[in-house]
């Protein structure tokens, strides 16, 4: 028997109304069952009938010791960016299709609740990447990626050069329209569309995929997650290049600035229902047999 969940906090997909219902839904099951919940301050802007006591992402992360999230993959990344450090368990809610993130649908929603706050539940980290941009020596961001960082182009006509080193070790330089550094949970996104390997979510390890190499020998690469990669930006004028984390945070780039990739300290622990099979989710996004 796992861990039982007494403090709720509820985070909604960001300017979505039309989630009011499930998020009402919610509420009213956490209240019947008497568990104390706090609402997403920025949810709460397109809920207004909420009713709810309402709490920064900091004051949820602190205060909670489960955050469900309503919505899809990508209000989940956007929740677990936000809440890493603070190490609540995340819930997927899914509104649309199922997802690799978000698996448990609104239909099913009241029984599987009541089995995961039984403490029944199967649970798992996954591990993040800290992207930090230097330009001239000088640190000028820094970002969280769940699935992905992706250092592309901004043209549609254009490639962009870059050198790629692994633990200081250089490791080629790559002229495409760009360069996908995944963990395991973003190895089902973009890393996949652009035929890299589906890596199993427990494993502790990277994979970079080239974004349409001009040179078809560049093949995916999967290395261990204790690497730290560094991509540079290469050229005299490389102001249409950028660089995205999760797809959600874009940062420009210019020639010569460094992109260090690295595992982050802080993990994300996603709960799943009790029969969640990674491999059936699988079959059923990839449509296999």
């Amino acid at each position: 028997m796992a861990e039982k969940f007494e403090h709720i906090g509820i985070i909604g997909k960001y300017a979505d109304a039309t989630v009011g219902d499930t998020l009402a839904a919610l509420r009213d099951y956490l209240v019947d069952h008497k568990l104390p919940c706090l609402l997403d301050e920025s949810t709460a802007r397109f809920w207004p009938e909420h009713n709810m006591e309402l709490a920064s992402r900091d004051t949820l992360g602190e205060q909670c010791d489960l955050v469900i999230v309503v919505g899809g993959d990508g209000t989940l990344l956007n929740a677990a960016r936000s809440l890493a450090q603070h190490d609540p368990a995340l819930l997927g809610l899914n509104l649309g299709r199922l997802g690799f993130l978000t698996d448990v649908s609104p239909t099913e929603m009241e029984e599987k609740l009541d089995e995961i706050l039984a403490g029944r539940y199967n649970d798992e980290e996954r591990f993040l990447l800290d992207c930090t941009i230097l330009r001239d020596g000088e640190q000028i961001s820094q970002s969280d990626a769940l699935n992905d960082v992706v250092i592309h182009k901004w043209d549609v006509a254009r490639m962009i050069e870059v050198d790629t080193y692994i633990n200081g070790t250089f490791v080629n330089t790559l002229r495409s329209d760009g360069l996908i550094v995944s963990t395991p949970t973003g190895s089902t996104a973009y890393a996949l569309s652009g035929g890299g390997p589906i890596l199993q979510p427990c494993l502790e390890a990277m994979v970079l995929v080239p974004i349409c190499p001009h040179t078809m020998s560049n093949r995916p690469i999967v290395i261990d997650a204790e690497s730290v990669v560094e991509v540079v930006i290469k050229g005299q004028d490389q102001s249409h290049a950028q660089v995205s984390c999760d797809g959600q945070i874009n940062l420009g780039l210019v020639a010569g600035d460094r992109i260090q990739i690295r595992k982050m300290e802080h993990t994300v622990r996603l709960i799943h229902p009790i029969e969640h099979d990674h491999f059936q989710v699988l079959r059923t996004k990839l449509n296999w047999g």
